[in-house]
């Protein structure tokens, strides 16, 4: 498939410069294809029965598949979740953490993130990566290490900033499980899990799927307790609710995904191309570009696809006066800074129709 065939896949494309799918992904016309076909199956089958029950359990082992091939994972390793939040409270409710053990992050975290952590009740230490070269976020985080550290919990992409964090580095130098929101970094850049912990999926943002729709990758199930259970954690269950969980991270399924959400998932993950990662990292290298040569300040090193940048006036209402010309991004909250996500999907002109609205 080339990119001018992939690209005309979209419809929201015909219309708008869409420069936010660190918020939401755009949603193919497959992809919506295959939620409208699910949509009516379910109607026509009645939501019951042996044969739509199967057809539903055959869908989720589909799509866990699918999700563990992008991750570089094995299916018996990823629940199937409603978000990267959804993930992250799986872990933290699990972990067992106690008052005056320490979790490591850093100073540009998601709310996703950041609430479960507090809600843990560990004490937090931050590391301020955004004020330093990316090349120097290793050692900065490193240096708030200490004998009561049990866990860093961090992004694989700052939201923020776009900044490529050392997950892997890190589990590597000091043998310490690794959480990692991948919410801005599935889809956009390459992700193999490797050694790390836990690693959180986002199915709406870069893999360009519907929501609520996520994953969670976790590599010894075993050693992280079922502490928000559902339906899907049990493979028997007694009177008084004890319970024999499933084999593998089919225990941390949380509760029921509606099924033309799954489908179009899978028509998502199933429709990228191959070369996607190299042109969406091309696209944002342009966008920063062309932001600097028309005089913007570009808050971004260059390392993934989000580019946020200094907006001229006040951010909100930039972001509004954007879309009403028909580009959109999204301002980042409490900052002066716009935020540009570049996909494979992104043209020259949408990123020329971007630098026209801001001059407008």
């Amino acid at each position: 498939m080339t990119y001018e065939e992939a690209r005309a896949l979209f419809p929201v494309l015909r219309r708008f410069a869409y420069l936010n799918a660190g918020t939401f992904g755009p949603l193919s016309q497959p992809t919506i294809a295959a939620m409208e076909e699910r949509n009516r199956f379910d109607h026509e089958l009645g939501r019951g029965g042996k044969r739509w029950y199967e057809s539903v359990f055959e869908l989720r082992t589909r799509v866990r598949e699918a999700v563990a091939a992008t991750i570089g994972a094995t299916p018996d390793r990823v629940a199937l979740t409603s978000s990267t939040t959804d993930g992250c409270n799986i872990v933290f409710a699990g972990f067992g953490l106690r008052p005056g053990e320490e979790v490591v992050t850093t100073d540009s975290e998601h709310p996703g993130l950041l609430l479960p952590l507090h809600a843990s009740g560990a004490t937090v230490r931050v590391a301020e990566v955004t004020t330093r070269p990316t090349g120097e976020a290793l050692e900065t985080i490193l240096a708030h290490v200490t004998p009561k550290t049990r866990l860093f919990a961090l992004s694989h992409v700052l939201w923020t900033t776009g900044q490529v964090m050392p997950v892997h580095e890190l589990r590597r130098e000091t043998g310490l499980p690794v959480l990692v929101d991948g919410a801005q970094s599935v889809g956009a850049i390459p992700v193999d899990v490797g050694e790390l912990d836990f690693y959180t999926v986002s199915g709406q943002k870069w893999l360009c799927g519907p929501e609520p729709t996520g994953a969670l990758y976790v590599r010894d199930p075993g050693r992280l307790r079922v502490a928000l259970p559902t339906y899907f954690s049990q493979q028997s269950l007694e009177r008084d609710g004890s319970f024999v969980p499933k084999d593998g991270a089919l225990r941390f399924d949380s509760g029921w995904i509606a099924t033309p959400g799954l489908a179009g998932l899978e028509a998502a993950l199933t429709g990228a191309p191959s070369w996607r990662f190299e042109r969406a990292r091309e696209m944002a290298a342009r966008c920063r570009a062309a932001l600097a040569a028309g005089g913007y300040e570009v808050a971004s090193d260059g390392e993934a696809t989000l580019v946020p940048f200094v907006a001229p006036g006040d951010a909100a209402e930039d972001a509004l006066r954007l879309y009403e010309a028909g580009v959109i991004v999204r301002d980042l909250p409490g900052t002066d800074r716009l935020r540009a996500s570049c996909g494979w999907w992104t043209s020259d002109d949408d990123i020329a129709r971007l630098v026209r609205a801001l001059a407008g």
